[in-house]
């Protein structure tokens, strides 16, 4: 007896679960917008609107002269079947049951004229425009609500129709019942596959642009990581003058005192471990990203390295002209390995990207930063593809932010193109003027 109380209670609390979905399916008002879309935002609702209207007058129309119903009766009902197909624009769920309303009303007052003889042969329960106007409202409703309410709307219909034609009936008319259900059927449908395929789009595009995000920032992560190779050297130079410096020292001063000697020998320890793990860094750095042909102690470029990479995109095919103004001095490492990158990628894509084209390279050296500037005229032909990964404006920018400067790219004379990189080399605020563009 227990074990049939428990089923009992189990079924029981099936259905009040399932009366609770449908109610929370099919008694709402809640408002369900068209997908935004520049053509998919006016079309629909201006086609749905002439709908409507030729159903209003249509319908109108058949109730007064087929279904001899007053010309006031007539209006009514043929606008409250037009509003549903308009109040679907927004509200689908509450134009259905206004939809399945009007219906019932032409039902009910067209039954009274049948059974009375009045008319004979009438579409009967749902009239053609009525069935037309409940089509629209299906489609509205599967194309933007969930697709188990959409299969509950087209229950409701069946369970409709079957109840006043199967049910409660009507003599001397059509039955128009197995039409309307059978048509219900394929509008659903259609209406779930084409919010099914709305959805995947959608789902497609923001995987799409999440893939773009997540390129750029392993890009930008590997870009880094080279940059902080490249800077190994550099920082490893200044670390071992430190510790020379630190075990020379003491031999410069005569009877040193210990405190002296003790301070000395920490700096050049602290030097000797730092050096360590920089050398572990890179190792990590170099395992998890290495370059194609690198050499482990390759020594980095600097701006005296600048003519050579001229001429060797001369060589390449581009014309180069160069330009230095200001008091040409040695800067530091990082930001002379810095600028020769970045003229190199610029340089790089010219070549990928303007061919024909000319390029203008200017090296500003003022008191505060130094200012590097590359320039190219518009292509005289085509670009063939590039199997680069479209980030080497990445690369120079996180260069020149690295060392508190800026860099700006963007078009120039035309289309032509520049890159522009101020490098602070001491006080960040200074604002040095920026080389004239295209000077000879």
């Amino acid at each position: 007896m227990s074990s049939l109380n428990g089923v009992v209670d189990t079924g029981a609390e099936h259905i009040r679960r399932w009366l609770g979905i449908l109610r929370d399916d099919l008694l709402t008002a809640r408002v369900d917008p068209m997908p935004p879309s520049m053509w998919l935002r006016w079309l629909p609702h201006g086609v749905v609107w002439i709908v409507a209207v030729v159903l209003t007058i249509v319908g109108a129309v058949q109730l007064n002269d087929q279904g001899g119903l007053d010309l006031g009766y007539s209006m009514l009902l043929g606008v409250g079947q037009g509003c549903a197909a308009v109040l679907a624009l927004r509200r689908p769920v509450p134009a259905l049951w206004l939809s399945l309303g009007a219906t019932l009303a032409v039902a009910v007052l067209t039954r009274r004229m049948l059974m009375a003889g009045q008319i004979d042969g009438f579409a009967w329960p749902w009239t053609a425009w009525a069935i037309v106007a409940h089509l629209l409202v299906l489609l509205l409703v599967a194309l933007r609500v969930p697709t188990r309410v959409s299969v509950e709307a087209l229950f409701l219909t069946g369970l409709f129709t079957y109840a006043l034609q199967g049910l409660w009936g009507a003599w001397n008319h059509s039955p128009t019942g197995q039409v309307a259900v059978a048509l219900s059927a394929v509008v659903v449908v259609l209406g779930i596959a084409l919010r099914g395929r709305r959805e995947a789009r959608a789902e497609l595009e923001q995987q799409t642009t999440l893939t773009a995000e997540e390129r750029a920032r392993r890009t930008l992560l590997e870009e880094r990581s080279r940059i902080a190779r490249e800077l190994h050297d550099v920082v490893a130079h200044h670390m071992s003058v430190i510790s020379i410096q630190a075990q020379v020292a003491p031999h410069l001063v005569r009877n040193p005192p210990d405190e002296l000697k003790e301070n000395l020998a920490g700096i050049r320890q602290n030097a000797v471990e730092a050096l360590t793990e920089l050398r572990r860094v890179l190792d990590v750095l170099r395992s998890e990203h290495p370059a194609p042909g690198e050499r482990a102690h390759a020594p980095q470029p600097t701006l005296g390295r600048l003519e050579a990479l001229v001429e060797n995109t001369r060589a390449a095919g581009l014309t180069v002209t160069t330009e230095v103004t200001g008091a040409r001095r040695p800067l530091p490492p990082g930001v002379e390995l810095s600028a020769y990158r970045i003229v190199q990628e610029a340089l790089s894509n010219v070549l990928r990207h303007a061919p024909g084209a000319t390029a203008h390279v200017t090296l500003a050296y003022g008191p505060h930063a130094l200012r590097v500037q590359v320039v190219n005229t518009a292509p005289t032909r085509e670009a063939p593809p590039s199997a680069g990964a479209g980030h080497g404006l990445l690369g120079m920018r996180e260069r020149a932010v690295m060392l508190g400067g800026t860099l700006t790219a963007g078009p120039w004379s035309g289309r032509g193109y520049r890159v522009a990189a101020r490098l602070p080399v001491s006080a960040p605020s200074a604002t040095d003027p920026l080389p004239q563009d295209g000077a000879a």
